[in-house]
């Protein structure tokens, strides 16, 4: 009864389009950011526990920017009307500086788990499923389920706990999966180990919180940008707000030359191979794609901004289905995410359905007809963008297409101090 009151309030008051096309804040975001002025600045005790999502806790994601937002290390300034001096609590997400040394301060994104409608509605479905119509403690809840019950009697993140859920990287979880989300998890004090041993009952709750509400976070610890893939550096998170490196949006390469937006299709391309094709033997694919979940950094290098959408496939350990697919395991933590529709099974993902889906949705608006005759673009390009963006092709000819788009692009790319990503390595081998 709770799912299906549930599943009425999002579909009369929140169905407003999906809620990550306005979570990716990079819009307009500065490249070079200049210090803050000190008049604007806020003191942290304007913040409220509210705001901050702190009075949920522990359902939230975690405490561990927390300190950093009292030190004034992130502060919201340029973006903050001077008669209320706090950030609007409407919004999803919200640009920010973040400085370690209080002199060098850098772009970020401190983003809301979902939207703040979603919030309040999953809040109220916790509530009813426990009989409760006005109010409750969301903790007390939740603690209450066998879900987190089976999870506080083990010191393993097993299957069985993260069954049900939507999130798109637990649709078919191997264990080898499940222990890297523990091992990586960044919001406890003893990172580092596949077991819970050292977890507390609310590291728990935290930890299941987000994986029932959006993966974003988990995603960004997991794959981390230092070891080569290509998402944004996650610094953190307080009460129910997560942070990570800021950029600039994809469409603002929209009216720059070929040769940027020739760099960027290549890229996107790449980044799309390497997601399947990796030393770990996970396969990462998206699950749907649009131009606002891809980001450029001050170094020219594309990211992926928005992880809530992407899949994974252990191809180490194989599929692991359902013990028994008819069987109902959803309940309260089932549909937090503000939808209760899971992706498709793992079996019927293609190993092409990532790049069906980027020369589909984003390539075309990088890459136009009028190249051809403005920048010498070779017609070719369009003619393997339609076969890459048909999903009536095979694989191997989809894969085809995918390497004839890259070896066209190459030499249209540039190779000088604004791409510092790949400068001056490409003045001397066509691999960067």
């Amino acid at each position: 009864m709770a799912l299906r009151s549930f599943s009425y309030m999002l579909s009369t008051e929140v169905l407003l389009g999906a809620w990550w096309h306005n979570w990716f804040l990079c819009l307009g975001l500065p490249l070079v950011v200049s210090t803050p002025s000190t008049v604007l600045s806020q003191d942290i005790n304007s913040f409220s526990r509210g705001f901050l999502g702190l009075d949920k806790c522990n359902a939230c994601v975690g405490t561990s920017i927390c300190k950093k937002l009292y030190k004034k290390q992130i502060r919201f300034e340029r973006w903050l009307p001077h008669q209320l001096h706090l950030p609007s609590d409407n919004s999803t997400s919200y640009e920010a500086n973040y400085t370690d040394d209080l002199e060098t301060w850098r772009p970020v994104v401190l983003s809301r788990l979902v939207s703040p409608d979603l919030h309040h509605l999953a809040d109220k479905s916790i509530c009813i499923s426990a009989g409760k119509r006005k109010s409750c403690s969301i903790e007390a809840v939740l603690r209450a389920t066998s879900r987190f019950q089976n999870l506080a009697k083990s010191n393993i993140l097993l299957p069985s706990v993260v069954q049900g859920l939507v999130t798109p990287m637990l649709r078919c979880p191997s264990q080898r999966l499940l222990d890297r989300i523990v091992h990586r998890y960044f919001e406890v004090a003893d990172v580092g180990s596949v077991q819970m041993k050292h977890f507390t009952s609310k590291d728990k709750l935290r930890l299941l919180y987000t994986l029932a509400v959006n993966q974003q976070p988990l995603i960004l610890q997991m794959f981390p940008g230092t070891e080569g893939w290509p998402f944004p550096r996650y610094h953190g998170s307080c009460g129910r707000l997560m942070m990570w490196a800021g950029c600039r949006p994809l469409r603002s390469l929209y009216q720059e030359p070929l040769a940027h937006r020739s760099d960027a299709a290549y890229q996107i391309l790449h980044i799309t191979q390497s997601l399947a094709f990796n030393s770990l033997h996970f396969r990462l694919f998206y699950t749907s794609v649009s131009e606002d979940i891809f980001g450029i950094a001050e170094d020219g290098r594309i990211f992926i901004m928005d992880a809530s959408t992407i899949g994974i496939i252990d191809l180490q350990e194989g599929f692991r289905s359902e013990a028994d697919p008819q069987h109902n395991y959803t309940d309260v933590f089932s549909c937090l995410s503000g939808s209760c529709t899971r992706t498709p099974p793992c079996e019927s993902i293609r190993p092409s359905q990532s790049f069906t889906l980027i020369c589909r949705h984003v390539l075309p608006k990088l890459l136009t007809s009028t190249d051809v005759q403005l920048s010498g673009l070779p017609g070719r390009v369009f003619a393997e963008l339609i076969v890459c963006a048909d999903p009536t092709q095979s694989d191997h000819r989809i894969h085809k297409a995918v390497q004839i788009l890259k070896d066209t692009l190459q030499p249209f790319r540039p190779c000088n101090r604004g791409y510092e990503y790949r400068y001056p390595e490409c003045r001397y081998s066509d691999k960067f």
